[in-house]
Formats: C-alpha cells, structure tokens, sequence
C-alpha cells in the first residue's frame, strides 16, 4: 500500500469480510436490496402520509417525519456500499468513500439519538404541560429543534472523529463489509492519543447525554400519569410506547457496536461477527415506521385513507 502525506487520494481500503461469502453472493444481493428497498419505500410512505394528511401537520408528526428520514440516510450510508461490494473481485473502497460512509453512519447515530430526545421532549411538554404545548412547540420551534439536531449531530461527529482524517495509514484492510472506524484507527503507521477517547467522547455526547434527557421526560410522565385519568393513560401509552421500544432497541444495538469481536473471532461465526454489529441498520430503520404507522391511530387512519382513497 502506497504511503502518503497530506495527500490520501491513492490510497484504498479492502474490504477482506467478502471473501467468505463466495457462493451466497447472490441470495445476500437478492435479500439486501430487497430489505434497503423496504426501508426506502415504508419510511418513504410514512413521510408522503405525514406532508399531505394537513391532520398531522403537528409537532409530534413533523418530528416523526424528520426522524424517517434519518433512517433513510442511515441505510443508505450502508446498503449501497454492500450491494457494491457484493459482485466486486477487489472489494476495493477508496479513502474519501470510507470516510464519508464513517460520517454520514456516525451523524446518523447522533441523529437517532437526538430526535428520540426531541420527540420524548414533545411528550413531555403535551401530557405535563398541555396548556402551554401551543406555545412552546410551535412550527417555528420544531423547525429550529430539528436544525439543531442535524447541527449537534454534526459537530459531535467532528469534534470526536475529524482526527482520523489526517492520519498516515500502512495497512489497508479492513475486516469487516463497511468501513468501521475502530479498524480504520488500527490501520494507520501511529496511533495517536485520541483514538482512545473519540467514541468515549462521542458516546457521552450523542448517547450517554440524549439517553438521560429521554429517560428523564419519560420520568416526569410517568409521574403526571399516575395521578390522572385512566382514559390519559391509555393516550399517553399509546404515543409514548414507539418511542421507549425505539430507544431500548437503539441500546441493544449499541451495545452489539460496543463489543469487539474480533476478540471473540474462533468462537463465533464470520456471519454473527459482521452482522451483530450492524444490527442497528437492519432493525432500527424498520422498527421505526411500523411501530409508529401500526401503534399511533392517527397515522393508521391516514394510511388507509392514502391507501384506499376513492375518487
């Protein structure tokens, strides 16, 4: 492999985890592009309901929107790459690719986390402060919450990751069927010093901290439910439970990202070891409108009035 200075366009990365697919190339193509395309088109659906029905024109709902179209953006940092990759004899990615497959994965992740968070607020402020909810979550605001999600989302990704952008590699590949960032760190001549805090301190900032403000909004509706009608309860469960099954899969995933298998390698399969730690983009980007298109009343009826229609 070709080393280099500031410059890092001649150098690739192989991809080594597909040459154990051999044979199975062509049900793995077949069953990705059919999962991606679902993806696509159940939060593509989801988004088209929500922008024409003017009934969901509401805070909940344009959060929900934003929040479809993160998954999007998820599973397209990695579907397209693997289909790719797929028919390749090389497995071949170069720098520039890797790094914007890291990015866009990594903004993506911080992304989840922070709209579950500005959704667990807008519950927060409906069921505790329902007479200031018309205030406070106006369009305006939703509008700039979403902004700020995408910004913080960003900046959290930079401020723990953009060293990796300037580092000197002398290897060039990587185990796995995407470019993971913990790989990629091995690879380079020198190991700097924060490589050993960068998703310590990405963790803390768009998992650790989202993670306590979700679990603190959830708190105070738990307590202002207890002490109202049984009708309220039943609402505040039936928008609330999406949400709470959404975060509690997010930290399942997280913890399968955690876990280094390579540490584990005899003692699992090639396939657990490359799949566990995608788990979150194959559930998570399904999860999200099933459980709310089948769980939130409004959005089923206007499915089926989307869906069935008569002219």
């Amino acid at each position: 492999m070709q080393k280099i200075g500031n410059s890092s366009e001649s150098v690739s990365f192989v991809l080594a985890a597909y040459g154990n697919v051999g044979a199975f190339k062509y049900p793995y193509f077949i069953i990705i592009l059919f999962w991606y395309v679902s993806i696509c088109v159940a939060n593509t659906v989801l988004i088209v309901v929500i922008h024409v029905d003017r009934r969901l024109h509401e805070p909940m709902y344009i959060l929900l929107s934003n929040l479809c179209v993160n998954e999007i953006n998820a599973s397209t940092a990695l579907y397209p790459l693997l289909l790719s990759q797929m028919f390749s004899d090389s497995h071949e990615v170069t720098l520039p690719w890797c790094f914007l497959q890291m990015c866009c994965m990594y903004i993506s992740a911080s992304a989840e986390f922070c709209s579950l968070t500005a959704m667990a607020y807008d519950r927060y402020i409906a069921i505790c402060h329902p007479f200031s909810y018309n205030v406070i979550m106006n369009t305006e605001r939703v509008g700039m919450l979403i902004l700020l999600v995408w910004i913080f989302s960003f900046v959290s990704f930079l401020l723990s990751f953009s060293f990796i952008f300037g580092l000197r590699f002398c290897g060039n590949i990587i185990d796995n069927v995407y470019c993971d960032h913990q790989l990629i760190i091995r690879l380079s001549c020198s190991v700097p010093i924060q490589s050993s805090i960068s998703m310590i301190f990405f963790t803390l900032l768009s998992i650790f901290m989202p993670f306590n403000l979700i679990s603190i909004s959830y708190l105070k509706i738990l307590r202002v439910c207890r002490k109202t009608s049984t009708e309220n309860k039943q609402k505040a469960v039936t928008t609330c439970t999406p949400q709470i099954v959404s975060v509690s899969n997010l930290f399942v995933g997280c913890i399968f990202h955690s876990i280094d298998f390579s540490l584990l390698a005899p003692q699992i399969p090639d396939e657990v070891r490359i799949i566990l730690p995608m788990y979150l983009l194959i559930c998570q980007p399904m999860l999200t409108p099933f459980m709310y298109g089948f769980n939130l009343p409004k959005i089923r009826q206007a499915c089926k009035m989307l869906l069935f229609k008569r002219k």
